[in-house]
């Protein structure tokens, strides 16, 4: 895909913030024709930069979740050892977000769990499993303070 252009951003910027916002209003908002603003998201999804849409869930009610962040130290840092480690990852739902990261660990992993007991599942039959993992760092969300949410909302 062709690098974006302002448009583009501005357009992933105001999805960003209403995902269900219409066609017409967003290209209204971008400056151009309905046509032309859906046919430059269709480019954008296909070439994999728009991923896919999402709804943001109350989990405070809804589903009682608990976000569990959790750094890992890989044995080694070789493009195979970080390879093997992230296609690992990738076969387990239960893992919601994987970051390659610099500074004191090499990955933040975000899981969430209904309970400890869950989490220790995960804990033993899946990060304790992964390969080249030599530490495991978990910490307990207490309360999820803030995250990408519609326009409007506090």
């Amino acid at each position: 895909m062709a690098a974006l252009d302002a448009i583009d951003r501005n357009i992933l910027r105001l999805l960003r913030l209403d995902a269900r916002m219409s066609n017409a209003a967003l290209a209204a908002e971008v400056g151009l024709s309905p046509s032309a603003c859906l046919r430059r998201i269709k480019i954008m999804e296909q070439g994999g930069v728009i991923r896919g849409y999402t709804a943001l869930v109350d989990t405070s009610g809804v589903e009682a979740t608990i976000a569990v962040i959790i750094n890992i130290t890989l044995e080694r840092q070789t493009e195979d050892h970080l390879d093997r480690f992230e296609a690992a990852v990738r076969r387990h739902p239960e893992i919601r977000e994987c970051f390659l990261m610099t500074g004191g660990s090499d990955y933040l992993l975000r899981v969430e769990v209904a309970n400890a007991g869950e989490f220790e599942r995960i804990h033993k039959e899946i990060l304790s499993a992964m390969p080249g993992v030599s530490r495991i760092h978990s910490s307990f969300a207490i309360r999820n303070v803030l995250a990408t949410r519609p326009k409007g909302r506090r």
